[in-house]
């Protein structure tokens, strides 16, 4: 086992790897439930307004595409979890995630104990195996929502019940407005949209032009003076740029830079981490808590933007967390415009987990429908953590035809 030096350098006696936290999808003493179906359905929700991930090759707005999975086990007890693919994001697409989990995952999966959540990541991972890191984590990720959606309602308990974590007495999560504006022109009028449904602190999407993302942050920082400002450059700059405009964008108000470089420009990292001009946050690098023990003892990362939608589910969302807290590094909560299900998975780990600064969970921002027969709701820029069993929402089956998508 080996010693963090991170850990060590921060007063921290963190140790690492993902064993050391335990089994983490441990066993229901004495509780079976054989899978006898798993069935995949993918819908494509309506978008609002603009947001640079889902316009199509025109440049027009286009859909949020994902797959609902639906897990039925022995005596009639169903499950309901949610994969989210973003093409311009990462490789994977409604349709490579629809025919993985109808032709690979679900036939190694049923017949299985959906209890022994370990063998089903473990027979999904053979089924589809890695290549830097966990191969196709996005559909494993609906699989995983399932099965904890399936074994939470059969249990009849909560995910805080379950993981023994209530968080705070205050059980909502307070939301961050996301800003990717065309032109500063819009800023203005971005900020009092997302003011008037009670949205306290934004995140601005930089990369790939450090003056515009400069001027953007020091726009943002004077309207909004003391919301939560960080920046995400979803891997859009060179090193070179990276360090040169990190000490710009803290000195305009910038509280962090997500994802600042390419995933593999691994000494990069490391650079702008010794830099120390603002913390630096991993993103679409970390999959696995295998690669994230790594980084962190290579000293490349500040922290981690936790997405429980890009590492497979719950299960591994839950390792990582855990991991970043042992060694006192930094975790934001933020998704991938998640809808319904994926959303409630998020902010499940993230009331779980006392998540203190605002999550950049933009689903209710940019999507147009709810496949819930209870949506989700903004208040004072704020979402409720769900406290139900399993994932704590319920899904309107009669209204998935409205989205299906017929030939996926």
């Amino acid at each position: 086992m080996r010693t963090s030096r991170r850990a060590v350098l921060r007063g921290m006696a963190g140790l690492g790897g993902a064993a050391l936290l335990g089994p983490l999808a441990a066993r229901a003493d004495g509780v079976t439930a054989r899978i006898e179906a798993v069935e995949a359905f993918p819908v494509v929700y309506p978008v609002i307004g603009r947001f640079k991930f889902f316009e199509g090759p025109d440049g027009k707005p286009g859909g949020r595409p994902s797959v609902l999975v639906k897990i039925v086990a022995e005596g009639g007890a169903v499950g309901w979890g949610q994969s989210v693919p973003i093409p311009k994001w990462s490789y994977e697409t409604l349709e490579t995630v629809t025919s993985t989990i109808r032709r690979h995952l679900a036939p190694v999966l049923i017949g299985r104990d959906a209890f022994d959540v370990d063998g089903l990541h473990e027979a999904m991972n053979h089924a589809i195996a890695p290549s830097f890191s966990t191969g196709q984590p996005m559909a494993k990720a609906g699989v995983d929502l399932a099965v904890f959606d399936l074994t939470g309602r059969i249990l009849g308990k909560t995910a805080a019940e379950r993981w023994g974590r209530q968080g705070r007495d205050r059980r909502s999560i307070t939301l961050s407005w996301t800003l990717n504006p065309k032109t500063l022109d819009d800023v203005e009028g971005l900020i009092a949209e997302g003011r008037e449904r009670g949205y306290r602190h934004f995140n601005i999407k930089v990369a790939p032009d450090p003056e515009f993302d400069v001027a953007l942050c020091k726009m943002v920082k004077r309207l909004v003076p003391d919301g939560f400002l960080w920046a995400d450059a979803n891997g859009g700059y060179d090193e070179a740029t990276a360090l040169a405009v990190a000490p710009r964008l803290a000195d305009a108000g910038a509280v962090v830079l997500e994802q600042p470089l390419p995933p593999n420009r691994l000494r990069g990292y490391g650079k702008l981490v010794r830099q120390k001009a603002l913390p630096i946050l991993m993103d679409e690098g970390i999959v696995s808590s295998v690669e994230l023990e790594e980084f962190i003892a290579m000293g490349l990362l500040d922290g981690v933007a936790m997405k429980p939608a890009r590492c497979g589910g719950l299960t591994e969302a839950r390792r990582q967390v855990e991991m970043v807290l042992d060694r006192g590094l930094m975790f934001l909560g933020s998704g991938l415009t998640d809808p319904d299900l994926s959303l409630a998975a998020s902010l499940l780990l993230y009331g779980a987990y006392d998540l203190r600064r605002p999550a950049a969970l933009n689903g209710e921002q940019f999507l147009g429908a709810s496949l819930l027969k209870r949506p989700f709701q903004v208040e004072d820029g704020e979402l409720n953590v769900p406290d139900g069993p399993g994932l704590g929402v319920e899904i309107d089956e009669a209204r998935i035809p409205e989205l299906l998508v017929k030939d996926a």
